[in-house]
């Protein structure tokens, strides 16, 4: 072959630096714990059905990515209250791109047919998603506060306890008014110091601090972004929260839920939910 011409093989020659021996050396595997990870998937179909195997992995990425999910909200909280607002924004930059993640896993689930997915229903007896501790989390650190919730999972010590800690803790926006407050902003009193563990209400004397901030932005421009990117992380937990709900209404139609819910209408009463009221209620005010 002429020297000048490519070598057109699929063959890669592996170079000498590569490690090769990991009889005592960490791999790749190791450092994942990947034959745990791995060995997860335990299909309960009998006959086997091919896509059981669908379902367990869609649901256990999702609870990886809600993992991560928690651990940035949870450090965008903490930020908000050591005043770091900077580094806060960049966890919630990172939040938007996990949500992203979780709702275009929808796409994949979607290609369970109803005919192939009523092969393996049965197999889930009572479980359900709405049984998922981690995204209880979420919506709790998000300030969506329901108590009952906690009940729930009074079978799993660990979640039960996670969950009720978080109930009678700020959320996220509860702190970013706090933040607010300390840096003059007039935030009321009674948002400030209330009963944690209930669900957060619209307040009419917030509205009217944010249609200052949006009135002038480049005046307040730190908090305007915030603004903008609890937007944001709303407007993409909605967005999974639609997905959701058309990937189950196209698999199982009205179907009451394994968990016993009423299926789409109870998933449907969910996008009626806001974590941050004040600041889609600001948006009526701009420019009047």
């Amino acid at each position: 072959m002429d020297p000048a011409t490519p070598d057109r093989t699929s063959r890669r020659d592996l170079e000498e630096g590569i490690e090769r021996d990991f009889t005592r050396k960490m791999s790749y595997g190791d450092y994942l714990c990947l034959d745990q990870l791995l060995a997860a998937q335990r299909p309960l179909s009998e006959p086997p059905q091919h896509d059981e195997l669908l379902f367990i992995i869609q649901h256990q990425t999702s609870e990886l990515w809600l993992k991560l999910l928690i651990h940035e909200l949870r450090s965008a909280r903490d930020l908000l209250r050591g005043d770091e607002l900077a580094p806060a924004l960049k966890r919630l930059a990172r939040v938007k791109h996990i949500q992203h993640t979780l709702t275009d896993q929808w796409s994949v689930l979607a290609t369970l047919t109803p005919s192939e997915y009523a092969e393996i229903r049965p197999f889930l007896a009572t479980s359900s998603g709405f049984q998922s501790a981690q995204y209880r989390e979420v919506e709790f650190l998000l300030g969506n506060k329901n108590a009952d919730m906690v009940a729930v999972f009074s079978h799993d010590e660990a979640a039960r306890s996670a969950l009720d800690a978080l109930l009678h803790e700020p959320s996220l926006y509860d702190e970013f008014l706090a933040y607010l407050s300390r840096r003059g902003y007039a935030v009321p009193a009674g948002l400030l110091a209330r009963d944690w563990s209930q669900p957060y209400r619209l307040d009419e004397q917030l509205v009217e601090v944010f249609a200052q901030v949006y009135a002038a932005p480049h005046e307040h421009w730190g908090v305007y972004e915030t603004c903008e990117e609890l937007v944001d992380v709303e407007d993409n937990f909605q967005q999974w929260r639609f997905r959701h709900l058309q990937v189950v209404q196209r698999t199982i139609g009205q179907k009451v839920g394994t968990g016993g819910s009423s299926g789409v209408d109870f998933l449907r009463r969910a996008l009626d939910l806001t974590f941050f009221p004040e600041l889609y209620e600001v948006r009526t005010r701009i420019g009047q």
